[in-house]
C-alpha cells in the first residue's frame, strides 16, 4: 500500500463507525420492539388466564390457534408463550425493572428469569446487562 492512501484509510474508519453506530441503534430498537411484544402479548395470556378457569389450557388453545392460523410465525408455541407470560408476570409489579426491560435481550431475560433465585438476584444481572 502506497504511503498515500493511509492517510485515507484513517478517514474512512469514520464511515465504518458511522455504519457501525447506526447498525448498533437498530438493533436496539429492534430488540426493544420485540421486547414490548413479548410484554404485551404475556400481559395478554395472563389476563386470559386470569379469566378463564382452566388456567394454563389457555395456552395451549392460543398456540394451537396461532399454528393453524399463521403457520409462518414462529416462537409462538406453548413454550414461547408461557415465558410471554412468565416475564410479565415476574415484572409486572417491579418498579426497578420498569425502564431496563426493553434494554435487554430476550435471550438475556430467560436467562435471568430461570436463573434467579429472588427479584434482588434478577436486579443484579438485569443492571450488569444493561452496563455492557
Amino acid at each position: 500500500m502506497s504511503k498515500e492512501l493511509t492517510p485515507k484509510m484513517s478517514q474512512f474508519d469514520k464511515i465504518v463507525s458511522i455504519i457501525d453506530q447506526a447498525r448498533n441503534r437498530a438493533l436496539k430498537a429492534v430488540n426493544a420492539e420485540l421486547i414490548q411484544m413479548y410484554w404485551d402479548v404475556g400481559e395478554y395470556l395472563s389476563g386470559l388466564c386470569a379469566a378463564s378457569g382452566f388456567g394454563d389450557k389457555v395456552i395451549d388453545e392460543v398456540a394451537a390457534y396461532i399454528a393453524e392460523h399463521n403457520p409462518g410465525i414462529k416462537g409462538f408455541n406453548r413454550r414461547g408463550l408461557y415465558r410471554m407470560k412468565q416475564f410479565y408476570e415476574t415484572y409486572k409489579d417491579d418498579e426497578f425493572v420498569t425502564p431496563l426491560v426493553t434494554q435487554i435481550s430476550w435471550t438475556n431475560h430467560l436467562l435471568i428469569m430461570s436463573g434467579s433465585k429472588s427479584a434482588e438476584e434478577r436486579h443484579f444481572y438485569m443492571a450488569l446487562c444493561v452496563k455492557k
